[in-house]
C-alpha cells in the first residue's frame, strides 16, 4: 500500500520549516530526501527516520522500533530506519530536531561508505603475472 495523498500532504508540512525536503515514490511507498540523502521512510502512512548508535537511544526510550520487512527465503530484515513517535507530530518544533538528527545520520552514514572505499585497493584488470 502507498502513502496517500493527505499522508503525504501533512509530512510536507510538517518537514516544511526544515527546508529542502522531499518525498520520493520508491516500492511501497516514499523515501523521504534533503540534499540528495534519504533520512526517512514512509510505509503504509507510517514515518520511519534514519537511526544510528547515535540516535537510536532516543528511539529505545520513547518505545520505538525498526521497520522490519520478510527478505529471501522468509528471514526478517532489519533496517536503520525506525518507527518515528507520533507525539512529534503535534510538537512541530521538537519534530523538527529529530528529522535534523536524522538527515545527520544519513550524512554520516554517507562519509563512513566515501572513507572505506576510499581505503579499497583499486582492481587491476590485468591479470597477475
Amino acid at each position: 500500500m502507498v502513502t496517500t495523498p493527505g499522508f503525504q500532504a501533512f509530512l510536507e508540512e510538517l518537514f516544511a520549516p526544515i527546508g529542502g525536503v522531499s518525498l520520493r515514490r520508491m516500492f511501497s511507498g516514499h523515501g523521504v530526501f534533503r540534499d540528495g540523502l534519504m533520512f526517512g521512510i514512509v510505509i503504509k502512512d507510517v514515518l520511519y527516520l534514519k537511526v544510528d548508535e547515535t540516535t537510536q537511544p532516543a528511539y529505545e526510550a520513547e518505545g520505538s522500533g525498526p521497520f522490519a520487512y520478510s527478505g529471501a527465503k522468509g528471514r526478517e530484515v532489519t533496517t536503520s530506519y525506525w518507527r518515528s513517535p507520533e507525539r512529534l507530530f503535534d510538537e512541530p518544533d521538537e519534530f523538527g530536531k529529530w528529522a535534523l538528527a536524522a538527515f545527520a545520520t544519513a550524512e554520516r552514514a554517507q562519509a563512513n561508505k566515501a572513507t572505506k572505499k576510499k581505503g579499497k585497493p583499486a582492481k587491476s584488470r590485468r591479470p597477475a603475472p
